[in-house]
């Protein structure tokens, strides 16, 4: 297929680039947490609910609005299998090798990710159970020998086993509360860490989506001391590497022949994806970089240089974070980046995380 075959066939409007509640919905429109009654009769919140450290940490703005860049800079920089996984099986790496990969490609990849997970954060039990399942069957396909040409003692990788589900799970959530802590303006104050107290609880009940995904119950880490010392146990996974993102079949940088091929199959109409790729995905990453920790940092191979750049860039970067997580701008994310499904979603637990912690205040 040639390159202007391509582009010809992925013309952008503006409605394919907003898309319908179908890029993110699986199982049926999900049901928000609370609207359901378990088999005693109790409302049905789901993994986390009204009040928790989760919920609060989840739904505020920031959370919102810099969870995709949070997230994608650790899972395609960090935790080796998942880079793997995403050079070897990912629709994009494959689209690359084919000549065919778009920038509408790699907007939608990273559209739906936001969308299709807030019905297993957000959602009742069964609409959580459903959507997992959804994407434990995708990610059985998503399987390999090789993690790393450079390391093969590393041996191979599944998406769907409980080692690595476990960390896809823990890398969604643990680099949402670096980016609450580094950008959430909250409680009248600038941006500042949780209590310890409170991060020991946001670890706890994160519990509850590694159990849904299948993790090991003796891995699944209940304080941030735990939580540091499953890193430590994988260490050897969190190893900065040159060659993990080598496609062992082609020779070449997954990430790079996705980007080359892109911009070679590019077409006018993808300008109108710019914008939101440049805002929310390119604008917010390399002050998330100085967001996360110093561990972290050297897991992605950054320098002490740029890491000291980059801390330097998250504080430079707070009266940007600021307008980005007011109403207009946070709106915009949402409908781009979480869908209509979603905002339903948003709302709904809002309204249950705002009741749940006023009944805690007068109880007080």
């Amino acid at each position: 297929m040639s390159a202007t075959t391509v582009t010809q066939n992925n013309r952008v409007s503006k409605e394919k680039m907003l898309g319908t509640a179908m890029r993110w919905r699986r199982f049926g429109e999900p049901v928000p947490a609370g609207r359901s009654r378990k088999e005693d009769g109790t409302p049905d919140y789901g993994l986390f609910g009204p009040g928790s450290m989760v919920w609060e940490v989840l739904l505020h703005p920031a959370s919102i609005v810099f969870e995709i860049s949070a997230q994608a800079l650790i899972q395609t920089n960090a935790y080796k299998p998942i880079i793997a996984g995403l050079r070897d099986r990912d629709p994009l790496s494959i689209k690359a090798r084919e000549g065919t990969v778009t920038l509408y490609d790699l907007y939608d990849r990273g559209a739906r990710n936001s969308g299709m997970h807030a019905p297993m954060w957000l959602g009742d039990t069964e609409t959580a159970e459903r959507m997992w399942k959804h994407l434990h069957n995708i990610h059985k396909k998503v399987t390999g020998d090789v993690i790393d040409i450079g390391k093969p003692e590393l041996g191979g990788y599944a998406a769907s086993g409980g080692r690595d589900a476990m960390w896809a799970a823990l890398t969604e959530m643990h680099p949402l509360l670096w980016a609450y802590e580094a950008f959430a303006f909250r409680d009248g104050r600038l941006p500042h860490r949780l209590s310890p107290g409170g991060r020991d609880q946001y670890i706890k009940e994160v519990g509850a989506y590694a159990r849904l995904v299948g993790a090991a119950e003796e891995d699944i880490p209940t304080t941030m001391a735990e939580m540091n010392a499953l890193y430590e146990k994988y260490a050897d996974l969190f190893a900065p590497s040159t060659t993990t993102k080598i496609m062992p079949d082609v020779g070449k940088d997954y990430l790079k022949e996705v980007i080359r091929v892109s911009r070679a199959n590019f077409h006018i109409s993808h300008l109108r994806l710019i914008p939101p790729l440049l805002l929310i995905n390119v604008l917010p990453s390399f002050p998330m970089t100085g967001a996360v920790s110093g561990k972290a940092r050297r897991s992605m191979g950054v320098g002490r240089v740029k890491g000291a750049l980059s801390v330097l860039a998250s504080k430079a970067f707070l009266p940007i974070a600021y307008l980005m997580q007011r109403p207009p701008f946070e709106r915009y994310v949402i409908r781009l980046m979480w869908g209509p499904d979603a905002t339903k979603l948003i709302a709904s637990a809002r309204a249950l995380h705002k009741e749940a912690l006023a009944a805690r205040a007068d109880t007080a």
